[in-house]
C-alpha cells in the first residue's frame, strides 16, 4: 500500500468491502431461489413449434457486434483473494464455452494497483475472449482508458449505482455530475460503453437519457436478484430493510425500454435458462447473469464454474428448439402472457400486454 495513511484506510475499507460483498451475496443466493417478475412472463406453448436442436444458433447481433452467446457473465467482484479465485473460475469458464464476461468495478484496481492481479487474471485466463472492464459513473475519462487498458477490454460496463451509494455507509451522495459524466466517458471511449444499473432498474426514460448521449449498448439490471441494498444495509447495521426490494425488474425495464434503442441487455433476478428466453422474448438481444455463476464459482471449483455455465447454454439452446426460434433473436416472435403485477405495470405505463400474447396469432 501507500505510505499515505489515509489512503491505507480508504483501501483497506474497499478491500474489506469487497469481501462483505462476496459474503452477503452468497448468503442470499443459497438455498431455493426466490419469486420474481420473471414469473409473471409465460411462454405460450405451441406442441407443433419445435424445430431440430442442431438447426438452432446461438449468435447474438449486439448493435452490430456478434457475441457467441446469448449469455454472458455478468460483472461481480474483485480486489481480494477471494474474488481472484471467483475471477479466475469464471474467466476459465467464459474461456472454456465462448461466453462473454464483465469484471467487477475496477474503481480499487485504480486506486490501490496491488489489487490490479485480482481483476487481471480476467484476461490471462481468457486472452482471446470478450472480456469487459467495469467501472462506476462518476469516475474520469482518463479513469475509463485505465481501466480498459489493464483487462485489455473489449468494452467498457460503466454502471450507475446511486441506490446502493446512498445505503452504502461510505458511499457517495452525489449524483447531479453522472449524466455528463457518462457523456465524456462515451465520447473519449476506444471500445463500446455498456451502461449498466446494479439491480435497480434503467427506466425507458433513462433510455432514452442515454440514447440522445450516443449511448448504443444498455443492461436494464433490474431488481429481483441480488440486492444491494440489502447487502449495503446489513453492511451499515441496518436501518433500510424499507429498500431491500426497490426498483424495477429487468422484465419491467425490457418492457418499457424504447423501441428505438439500439441494443438492450438484461441482467437482474435471472434464475434459469427459462429466464433467459423469458427476456430473449420481451427484446433483450443478450442476457446477464451473476449470482448463480457466482455460486458455482465459490461453492465448487473452476470446472464447476465451466459445467454450470456449459448448462446453462445448453438449455437455453434446447427451450429455443421447443419453442421454433433458430436463433435468440428469434424468441422475440414467440407468444407471451404477461400475468400479476407485469400485467398492471404494463397498463399503467401505456404497454398493451396482449399484443405479446397474439404474435402469432391468425
Amino acid at each position: 500500500m501507500t505510505s499515505d495513511p489515509h489512503t491505507n484506510d480508504r483501501v483497506a475499507q474497499s478491500v474489506a468491502r469487497k469481501d462483505d460483498h462476496i459474503r452477503l451475496a452468497l448468503e442470499q443466493r443459497r438455498g431455493p431461489a426466490s419469486s420474481n417478475d420473471f414469473d409473471y412472463v409465460e411462454p405460450v406453448h405451441h406442441a407443433l413449434d419445435g424445430i431440430d436442436i442442431d438447426e438452432v444458433t446461438l449468435d447474438v447481433d449486439v448493435d452490430g457486434w456478434v457475441w457467441p452467446a446469448p449469455i454472458y457473465i455478468n460483472g461481480m467482484t474483485g480486489g481480494t483473494d477471494n474474488a481472484e479465485r471467483a475471477n479466475r473460475a469464471l474467466a476459465i469458464a467464459a474461456r472454456e464455452n465462448g461466453m462473454p464476461i464483465a469484471s467487477g468495478s475496477l474503481s480499487i484496481a485504480l486506486d490501490a494497483p496491488e489489487t490490479a492481479p485480482s481483476f487481471r487474471v480476467i484476461r490471462e485466463e481468457n486472452p482471446n475472449g470478450l472480456v469487459f472492464a467495469n467501472l462506476g459513473a462518476g469516475r474520469s475519462p482518463d479513469d475509463a482508458a485505465r481501466a480498459i487498458d489493464l483487462l485489455e477490454a473489449n468494452a467498457l460496463q460503466l454502471h450507475l449505482n446511486a441506490v446502493q451509494e446512498t445505503i452504502m455507509r461510505e458511499g457517495s451522495r452525489g449524483f447531479s455530475t453522472w449524466l455528463r459524466d457518462v457523456e465524456r466517458i462515451v465520447e473519449a471511449a476506444e471500445v463500446p460503453v455498456i451502461i449498466k444499473e446494479v439491480g435497480f432498474g434503467l427506466s425507458g426514460r433513462v433510455l432514452r437519457q442515454l440514447r440522445d448521449l450516443g449511448v448504443r449498448i444498455a443492461d436494464v439490471s433490474g431488481a429481483g436478484g441480488t440486492s444491494f441494498a440489502r447487502i449495503e444495509d446489513e453492511r451499515s447495521g441496518g436501518g433500510y430493510a424499507y429498500m431491500h426490494h426497490y426498483g424495477q425488474s429487468a422484465v419491467n425495464c425490457l418492457l418499457d425500454a424504447p423501441a428505438d434503442f439500439p441494443a438492450v441487455l438484461a441482467s437482474g433476478g435471472v434464475r434459469s435458462p427459462l429466464d433467459v428466453i423469458r427476456a430473449l422474448a420481451l427484446g433483450a438481444r443478450a442476457v446477464g447473469v451473476a449470482g448463480p455463476f457466482l455460486v458455482a464459482a465459490m461453492d465448487g471449483d473452476e470446472e464447476t464454474a465451466v459445467n454450470e455455465t456449459q448448462r446453462w447454454l445448453t438449455q437455453t439452446r434446447q427451450l429455443l428448439a421447443l419453442l421454433g426460434a433458430h436463433t435468440p433473436a428469434a424468441a422475440t416472435g414467440i407468444d407471451v402472457l404477461l400475468r400479476g403485477r407485469v400485467r398492471e405495470f404494463s397498463e399503467l405505463r401505456g404497454i398493451d400486454p396482449a399484443a405479446f400474447a397474439r404474435r402469432t396469432y391468425n
